[in-house]
């Protein structure tokens, strides 16, 4: 009796044993007496992260997270890796979702090869993932506003909007089909006119003559635009020339001691010109002289007098005639 209660004892023991480190290994509860690397990060809300959750890297678990606690407006991570995981400092965690019932975990990158190997509490940078909870809000709008849209068009909305249409297409059944008769008759014509080269648009397709002279036209204005080039290079080359000094009007436009000249000339046309209007020098007294203007117009008239005679008389009277009308 004593023995079997012995056997039954130990049993239940062992038993409680099992069971305990069954819900341990579960629970992830061993982890904690081993070691392994503990690193951070801060992320702006957890996306019902729990303590426990798997930390993966490339969809690899390589541990689980250690503890969720709040931290200057900040959710502070706290995860325990295997130490072999090779994480570097330059990677990224994220906070991501495995399925649509909430199941999450942390995403570990690999970082580069060339940054250093994470130390114990390394804190690393953590890049933000869509909130589960707002994609399906966003999600339940859309569909609110979709069953709206169909709303709309449902019931006997549809049903009338159907029945307005029918009932124009009956009340209108002869004039469409007339319509339709007529747009056929003057697709035919102008199908017919086209092939046969008649109309504006069959000339165009069918007409040679026509096609020639505008294959002509875009000739003509091919070679004018050429022309036009020419012409233009030319007056660039004039102009190129007369910048550069060479010719008559570059040498107007950049001889310097032609144009002191030019100006000097000038003044000294200004000069005798004011003169002659002065009435100085021989000219002057010429246009502003009244008594010699006087004089030649009264020497003008006595010669006219004297030549009236000329023309009877022999030339020894001609001299006297004008010796005596002279003087």
């Amino acid at each position: 009796m004593k023995n079997t209660l012995e056997t039954r004892l130990g049993m239940f023991v062992a038993l409680i044993v099992v069971a305990a480190f069954f819900i341990m290994f579960v629970l992830g509860g061993f982890e904690r007496f081993q070691r392994g690397l503990r690193l951070h990060a801060l992320f702006d809300t957890a996306q019902e992260l729990k303590v426990g959750d798997r930390v993966k890297m490339a969809g690899v678990e390589i541990g689980k997270v250690e503890a969720i606690t709040l931290a200057t407006n900040k959710v502070h991570v706290t995860m325990r890796l295997r130490e072999s995981a090779g994480v570097r400092t330059d990677s990224e965690v994220t906070i991501k979702f495995a399925g649509l019932m909430g199941q999450n975990f942390v995403s570990v990158d690999f970082g580069s090869p060339a940054a250093p190997l994470a130390t114990q509490d390394t804190i690393l940078k953590s890049k933000e993932q869509a909130d589960l909870g707002v994609i399906m809000q966003k999600l339940d709008n859309v569909a609110y506003s979709f069953e709206k849209v169909m709303g709309v068009f449902a019931g006997d909305e549809v049903q009338n909007l159907a029945s307005s249409i029918t009932g124009f297409f009956k009340e209108n059944r002869e004039s469409l089909h007339a319509s339709l008769i007529n747009l056929s008759n003057i697709t035919g014509q102008i199908s017919s006119q086209i092939s046969s080269g008649q109309g504006t648009v069959g000339r165009l397709i069918k007409d040679d003559a026509l096609y020639t002279s505008a294959l002509t036209t875009v000739s003509n204005l091919s070679q004018t635009s050429d022309e036009i080039k020419l012409t233009i290079a030319d007056a660039r080359k004039i102009i190129g020339g007369v910048n550069a000094g060479e010719g008559t009007l570059g040498r107007l436009a950049k001889d310097e001691t032609l144009y002191t000249e030019t100006a000097a000339s000038m003044t000294n046309l200004k000069e005798i010109l004011q003169k002659i209007n002065q009435g100085q020098g021989t000219v002057g007294k010429l246009v502003n002289d009244q008594e010699f203007y006087k004089n030649a117009k009264l020497t003008l008239q006595k010669l006219d007098k004297a030549t009236e005679g000329l023309e009877d008389q022999g030339p020894l009277s001609v001299v006297g005639i004008l010796a005596s009308s002279l003087f």
